[in-house]
């Protein structure tokens, strides 16, 4: 990609997806909620802070519905974040309405969006701040962060796009394969939500409507990423967390 001569302006808030009900988790997720699942004796919830906060994110909007109670206690020992509670008490509203509810806790500025059950570990440089520093609100709606399925765990699936050689992303074919999967964490412009309610429905929206305009944007993930939706992948998030220290 292209870098112009242009400092970006760093998302200084984000929004910590961190509703769902972790169906695929059970029996786990029978007493504790999926974002506070352990991997290596700590929360899933807490690698993506701690990325967060490592990237100069101040203000932290975690949505929750499931076991609503255990959340606000964890969050409430974060001491380096402000965390700002987006409650869906009725109903899951999904990743696209989970934003579109948080909304007015999120600002006019862009902001990080991160699941709390995606995490990576770290290559030769922190992988937000990369996001960060190609983010270019001049070409860009949306901007993700790509991992390589080659350099995944707990992935099960056909990949998800085709990025060319400037980052713009589009959908694979349906028949089709493609090592690029959206590894769980992007900058959006909040104005690509106008005209959506706070009902249900998937940030998959967003990312058709952006692959319309063209401004739609990928940053690949250096280094190894891990996602955690069901029991067998706690055990190889671990193993690699190990191989890696090796």
């Amino acid at each position: 990609m292209t870098i112009p001569n242009v400092q970006p302006v760093r998302p200084k808030t984000a929004m910590m997806l961190s509703a769902g009900l972790g169906k695929r988790l059970r029996p786990i997720t029978s007493t504790v909620p999926k974002p506070l699942v352990e991997v290596r004796g700590k929360a899933l919830i807490d690698y993506g802070l701690d990325s967060l906060a490592r990237a100069g994110v101040e203000r932290v909007v975690v949505n929750v519905h499931y076991l609503p109670d255990l959340m606000r206690a964890h969050l409430r020992k974060r001491r380096d974040l402000e965390i700002v509670i987006s409650e869906e008490p009725d109903e899951l509203l999904d990743s696209g309405g989970g934003i579109v509810n948080a909304l007015p806790y999120l600002g006019s500025d862009p902001f990080f969006v991160l699941n709390s059950d995606t995490f990576w570990i770290e290559s030769y440089r922190a992988n937000l701040d990369v996001l960060a520093d190609l983010w270019r609100p001049d070409l860009m709606d949306v901007s993700l962060l790509i991992a390589d399925m080659a350099q995944s765990t707990g992935y099960e699936g056909r990949g998800d796009f085709v990025m060319d050689v400037s980052g713009k992303l589009t959908r694979r074919e349906e028949r089709d394969m493609s090592p690029f999967i959206y590894a769980g964490a992007g900058i959006f412009k909040p104005d690509v939500f106008e005209g959506y309610e706070a009902e249900p429905f998937s940030l998959n929206k967003i990312f058709d409507a952006g692959i319309e305009s063209e401004r739609l944007y990928g940053v690949r993930l250096s280094g190894l990423w891990l996602t955690v939706g069901t029991p067998p992948a706690i055990k190889q998030a671990e193993a690699a967390f190990l191989a890696s220290a090796a």
